[in-house]
């Protein structure tokens, strides 16, 4: 399977990234928005390609053509305004579905943020940031695409412990990003997970049997 991994210089982008060029059974393509980085990933033998979020469709169709499946782990970061959460976090999703759909590119996973789902239950601090998320995410369910979106509590670096929670209604919690990698890419394959939402949380589950009880 290939995989077109948008977002992939992000923190958990980068760790998707080597999950997937570590695993023979995956091909990876990362995609990034600055030369410097292209050329990292080159440098380590991990196919890279060019686009931004910021550009066309088209664009976008040309960086997934030829894969079977894209990750959406972009975002604008902290650092930036409520305009470019809406050009990266939202409209940038939105670009990304329409591609994967025009070029048949059908797995697609999002990586939301928890509770993005339950506007009574959002960041008042991050509000911009989960309105993107919450229509993101409703873009990507009425798509013709086999989805998953994820949705992680508070983000941490710890060690990642393989254990994990995931649920329709989790509220508050949180989730070393390498557990969340580790997620993604089990989810890939994991047909339990097509055309799901989940909320993901630190937990006493290992991730394999997690995601069956969806």
């Amino acid at each position: 399977m290939k995989v077109l991994v948008i977002g992939a210089n992000g923190q958990i982008g980068q760790k998707v990234v080597r999950l997937l060029h570590a695993n023979e059974q995956y091909t990876v393509r990362a995609m990034v928005r600055k030369e410097e980085q292209l050329e990292k990933l080159k440098n380590e033998n991990i196919e890279a390609v060019y686009a931004s979020l910021e550009g066309t469709v088209k664009e976008l169709e040309a960086a997934m053509k030829g894969c079977d499946a894209v990750v959406f782990t972009a975002g604008s970061g902290g650092s930036t305004g409520s305009d470019k959460t809406l050009l990266i976090d939202l409209d940038g999703a939105a670009k990304s579905i329409e591609a994967a759909e025009n070029v048949g590119v059908n797995r697609f996973i999002m990586v939301s943020a928890l509770q993005a789902h339950h506007r009574e239950n959002w960041n008042e601090n991050l509000k911009p940031y989960y309105v993107a998320k919450h229509y993101a995410d409703k873009i990507l369910e009425a798509s013709s695409l086999d989805y998953t979106i994820i949705r992680p509590g508070g983000l941490t670096n710890d060690a990642g412990t393989g254990k994990v929670d995931v649920a329709t209604n989790l509220t508050r919690g949180t989730i070393p990003r390498e557990d969340v990698a580790k997620v993604v890419v089990t989810s890939l394959t994991e047909e339990g997970t097509y055309k799901k939402s989940f909320d993901l949380l630190a937990g006493d589950k290992n991730i394999e049997q997690a995601l069956k009880t969806l």
